[in-house]
């Protein structure tokens, strides 16, 4: 399973224009931490997405994409309006991302 993480908006807009998504091979994490990566994704999907009634001007902007075999999945969701369990997987992935 893949897991790209993508960032946009925000007061660094124009900086962050020419920077690549971050990508998440789970294949290549210790076993305790692909399943919590599997927890907080199944919870993350689980939520109803926003319905984006919380825009706020130059707010983040973030979209999660992830690939298991032939199913793709895409959460998007911003600083504005974000579910618990997106904020939370959000987090695990930039900790995981500033490690590398």
């Amino acid at each position: 399973m893949t897991v790209t993480l993508e960032a946009y908006g925000g007061l660094a807009a124009a900086s962050n224009l020419r920077r690549p998504s971050e990508v998440l091979d789970t294949d290549a994490l210790p076993e305790t931490a692909a399943a919590e990566l599997a927890q907080l994704l199944a919870a993350a999907v689980s939520m109803p997405q926003g319905d984006g009634t919380g825009r706020a001007r130059d707010a983040m902007s973030y979209t999660i994409t992830v690939q298991d075999g032939d199913r793709v999945t895409v959460l998007e969701q911003s600083d504005a309006a974000m579910t618990p369990a997106f904020a939370a997987l959000l987090t695990w992935l930039k900790k995981h991302f500033a490690q590398q």
